[in-house]
């Protein structure tokens, strides 16, 4: 028998099913089950069990040292009890948003939690252009919830300062640095680039050094801007959805920092969508029918926020100072203009950084994806540069528009 209590390894197919049976209190006695590591992402390991005679099942998440995108990326398996522990708190801040976790195991570096298998993964869903027009009321509630309700605003500040040191989350927090900060604003040797969009990248983001300058206050603002809670890495592969339901996984990325972050990384990942499908949709009332929808969630989302962030202010807002004339909305504000340059962050790294996104690389005539990439880089230009402009959910679908009849 594997002994699961003396040392970390990760584990196989097989020795998850036994780790289930002797570790956890989920499954009965007769279970029946089999195991497969479905994880497709760049850090963990992720296992699905299921037992066909009591129609049940769970998912084993397991974090190693490295990353799987690459071994230079040296990782604390701490990041998986900050998972736990955020996905429980999130299921008090907005109940329903995240799935269930049932147990953290410190030694084998893994947390037990709730199969999702019903839904999809949104970024796959998006790539095959279906709608959830739920989506946008949904996300807003999750980021207002988590958000606002672990800020300053509300907390008590010691209350608040104890959650900036139980998450602070070094080795996660100096990717996000690297990949969506630094790398993308030069010509970095890990840097990946379609060779369609290699010159346009050089002339109008490496040689820019004005907006340069701007990516460095923004960097600095994430490393000292410890406003809230954020889930830090909300992009569109890690939300499932359905019709009705929208779950938010994967918070390892989490730790307190600028609230604009989180905002700005689902709809710059919107704006994947979008490109995706106007390159790939053939047909035009289709495609017209897709892009009308992703223009409208994208608006819905900036503006469905601010009007809930405003009401769970004015119900939810304990510091003296933030009920002072004016004070909620320059706090907004402030979000907002952070919203736009995350987005403006997260379309130039994911088109000339290490991590790419699907959404575009999928797109196979080469003149297209380059066309769509440049659209995503002269957007993000602009996100980054014009951020205080930004106020409703048209600008921000004002400004993709403008950069798409560039192109």
């Amino acid at each position: 028998m594997t002994v699961f209590t003396s040392a970390y390894f990760t584990m196989t197919e097989q020795e998850a099913i036994e780790y289930a049976k002797t570790r956890l209190n989920y499954f009965a006695p007769d279970a029946e089950l089999d195991c497969r590591e479905i994880g497709d992402g760049n850090l963990n390991y992720v296992f699905r069990l299921t037992d066909h005679k009591h129609k049940k099942s769970l998912i084993i998440k397991q974090a190693g040292p490295v990353a799987r995108i690459s071994d230079e990326f040296k990782l604390s398996p701490d990041r998986n009890r900050i998972e736990y522990e955020i996905l429980d708190l999130q299921n008090k801040l907005a109940s329903g948003f995240v799935p269930q976790v049932f147990n953290y195991d410190p030694v084998m570096n893994c947390t037990a939690m709730e199969d999702l298998s019903d839904y999809t993964i949104m970024r796959t869903a998006l790539m095959q252009h279906e709608k959830f027009p739920l989506f946008a009321d949904h996300i807003s509630t999750f980021l207002v919830n988590t958000l606002l309700l672990t800020s300053d605003v509300v907390m008590g500040h010691k209350e608040k300062k104890e959650l900036v040191k139980k998450f602070i989350n070094p080795e996660l927090c100096e990717i996000s640095e690297d990949l969506v900060f630094t790398e993308p604003f030069y010509d970095c040797v890990r840097n990946e680039v379609f060779e369609g969009t290699r010159e346009f990248a050089k002339k109008e983001i490496w040689e820019d050094p004005k907006l340069q300058l701007e990516t460095a206050k923004l960097k600095f603002e994430f490393m000292t801007n410890s406003q809230s809670l954020l889930h830090g890495d909300l992009h569109t592969g890690s939300i499932f959805v359905k019709e009705d339901s929208t779950k938010i996984i994967d918070p390892e990325f989490a730790f307190y920092g600028p609230a604009g972050y989180d905002v700005g990384n689902v709809i710059a990942n919107l704006i994947f969508a979008y490109v995706n499908a106007k390159y790939t949709i053939t047909e035009d009332e289709a495609r017209t029918d897709q892009l009308g929808y992703l223009e409208n969630t994208i608006e819905d989302i900036i503006d469905l926020f601010q009007t809930k962030f405003l009401q769970a202010w004015d119900e939810k807002a304990t510091e003296q100072t933030a009920s002072y004339e004016g004070f909620k909305e320059y706090y907004l504000d402030t979000i907002l203009r952070d919203t736009a340059a995350v987005t403006g962050l997260e379309l130039c790294r994911r088109i000339i950084g290490l991590a790419s996104v699907k959404d575009v690389t999928s797109i196979e005539d080469k003149t297209r994806r380059a066309a769509a990439e440049m659209i995503c880089l002269a957007a993000g230009k602009l996100f980054i540069m014009d951020r205080k402009s930004f106020k409703t959910g048209a600008d921000f679908v004002r400004t993709l528009k403008d950069c798409e009849k560039r192109f």
